[in-house]
């Protein structure tokens, strides 16, 4: 089958590779026209534009959006829709909230054209091992598209599902998203734990790499803090800075409009919160009133 591909950032020029590999034709545009070359030497049609994208490609057409979630991708899909035409799809890959995916499918649906909602995990290792695709929209459409799906997934019976109508499978990216905040917190935890065990001088390169095989803790998540402990053991080259792109925030919002207790993952995302402050007042508020109630010992700017 055939595809426009729209956003050649890694993973969408991953994904672009990993289709041609299928067999899948591939039309990609991208506001870069580097990435556009880029994407045309490995077997691409090179767009210059929404307009020629859609030119190129045969009814019914599906265009694929890989990009940013929030205003750029509302924008692409308020752009590329009066180009289609009853019958085609848009498919957006991103990490938006599923609740514009649900919006985005009824407004659509007014045009006569489909849209799925397509959750994606697999990082910038998609093309070597395949992606994960948690899929939402209309049965036929999804049915059509299966080939695709199938070709970027790590297999052709497995990492694939279609989970219900639109908006189920960027539901589903982000709870999985938020169970990653809340995995990556506690492997977080527990090397630093080991680390202050000064008087051991634990190796913890040694032994991310000893739980890689057969602990009931392996995953691929420790294969990835192996591979940065040992390329960096007391990983100094890193701030100790980590941003969230929202995921987590709609998890945790979603728990409370649903009363549904979520507390590991609420905690790795408020630890993710403390991690960018410098200073934060309140660590100086606890400080302070200690002083207050018992006289202790405070620690002052410039000492």
């Amino acid at each position: 089958m055939e595809l426009g591909l729209i956003g050649l950032g890694r993973m969408g020029a991953n994904m672009a590779r990993r289709l041609i590999l299928g067999g899948h034709r591939v039309v990609a545009f991208d506001l870069d026209a580097r990435a556009v070359a880029a994407c045309a030497e490995y077997g691409a049609e090179g767009a210059g534009s929404l307009a020629e994208l859609v030119s190129l490609l045969a009814p019914p057409r599906a265009v694929w959006l890989m990009l940013p979630h929030g205003p750029v991708t509302e924008d692409a899909v308020s752009a590329v829709s009066p180009l289609l035409s009853p019958g085609d799809v848009i498919l957006d890959g991103g990490n938006t909230n599923y609740k514009d995916s649900i919006r985005r499918g009824q407004e659509l649906a007014e045009w006569s054209i489909d849209f799925v909602d397509v959750g994606i995990s697999g990082g910038i290792w998609g093309l070597t091992n395949g992606f994960c695709l948690m899929v939402g929209g209309p049965d036929e459409t999804v049915k059509r598209l299966e080939p695709a799906f199938r070709s970027l997934a790590p297999s052709e019976t497995a990492g694939y599902s279609h989970l219900g109508p639109n908006g189920a499978g960027h539901y589903v990216k982000m709870v999985h998203n938020a169970v990653e905040y809340a995995l990556m917190e506690a492997y977080a935890e527990g090397f630093e734990l080991l680390a202050a065990k000064e008087e051991f001088d634990l190796d913890l390169a040694a032994i991310a790499e000893t739980w890689r095989h057969g602990a009931v803790v392996r995953s691929w998540l420790l294969d990835l803090a192996a591979a940065a402990l040992k390329e960096d053991p007391g990983l100094e080259s890193l701030q100790a800075f980590v941003e969230d792109s929202g995921e987590g925030r709609w998890t945790v919002q979603e728990s409370v409009d649903l009363a549904v207790p979520v507390p590991a993952i609420t905690a790795a995302l408020q630890q993710r919160f403390r991690s960018r402050q410098e200073g934060p007042l309140g660590a100086k508020l606890l400080a302070a009133l200690r002083q207050q109630f018992g006289g202790h010992a405070v620690r002052r700017t410039g000492d």
